[in-house]
């Protein structure tokens, strides 16, 4: 029995993956497409970079408002695809695991209902990463197609759009 616990935990021990060839972490497409390292982290580095949205959009809430988190959300999906298509052409694989910004705009995208109520955005974060795991259409056409940066960030923008609708009807029942 130990055998297999022992197996179970090595496979799921944190470890750090390096960036592809030809790339440094200091530059900032790799910064961006990694969200500062997170998707580098494993196991689950759509989970570690939809987590490390959260203290950045919190803090964009906070000092600017949701209408500020739509923007930056926007603003990511423009900066991301082309992060994401550099940071896939030099790993070989377009929808590279570490490539995570898709997974800051989508969380970004789920929380902007959510203002400034943590209960709102622990809802986010489940809603988004359970529409980001189950790819309901049309994010599962962008999954699936997959050419490039846009298609990359577009699958995480829809499962995003899908959970802020979500959040949108538990904000109206947290708020009665």
């Amino acid at each position: 029995m130990s055998k297999i616990i022992n197996k179970i935990v090595k496979k799921l021990k944190p470890s750090i993956r390096s960036v592809p060839k030809g790339m440094s972490f200091r530059s900032v497409p790799v910064l961006l497409a990694t969200w500062f390292g997170a998707g580098l982290l494993r196991p689950a580095p759509g989970t570690m970079g939809s987590l490390a949205a959260i203290p950045f959009g919190y803090a964009i809430v906070m000092f600017l408002g949701q209408t500020a988190l739509a923007i930056a959300a926007a603003l990511l999906l423009i900066i991301g695809t082309f992060a994401a298509g550099r940071y896939g052409k030099k790993s070989g694989v377009v929808d590279d695991q570490s490539i995570v910004i898709d997974e800051v705009a989508g969380m970004w995208i789920a929380a902007i209902p959510a203002g400034k109520h943590l209960l709102l955005w622990l809802a986010a974060f489940l809603l988004f990463r359970l529409f980001d795991i189950w790819k309901p259409w049309p994010a599962s056409f962008f999954d699936n197609r997959s050419k490039g940066g846009f298609d990359v960030m577009m699958d995480d923008v829809v499962a995003g759009i899908y959970a802020l609708l979500g959040v949108s009807i538990a904000a109206v029942f947290s708020l009665r």
